[in-house]
């Protein structure tokens, strides 16, 4: 309620604050035991009995990214690329498709830039 003593005030306003102070302690001590909760060791015997195929998909995935690299290599239609940009489902064959179209992109700009200063010294 209401008082009129100042060092009273004081005490309340200490005691408040110290209340708060071990409330947002353990609101962090509470965050900090989820994210660093430790791992269950089943899950780890899963990982291991999956690592090996896992591995072997990831192998597949790296030989299939280097195959449509150098099939992106050989176009040379922005059209082309967009349409396979388009029907592309894995984010990385999309990442490898959009930086073939930024290449021909900025190879189509030299070439106008380079004819256009042939043109202008004519």
């Amino acid at each position: 309620e209401a008082t009129l003593d100042l060092a009273e005030r004081r005490r309340i306003r200490s005691a408040i604050r110290e209340l708060q102070r071990q409330e947002l302690e353990r609101d962090e001590e509470t965050l900090a035991s989820k994210r660093f909760r430790p791992e269950r060791s089943s899950h780890r015997q899963d990982d291991k009995e999956n690592w090996p195929q896992s591995r072997h998909l990831e192998e597949e995935q790296q030989a299939a990214l280097a195959a449509l690299s150098e099939q992106l290599e050989a176009i040379t239609s922005v059209e082309e690329l967009t349409k396979l940009l388009r029907a592309a489902g894995e984010y990385e064959e999309r990442k490898l498709i959009r930086a073939a179209i930024r290449k021909l992109r900025a190879e189509e700009i030299e070439a106008a830039t380079l004819a256009g200063n042939v043109q202008s010294s004519r």
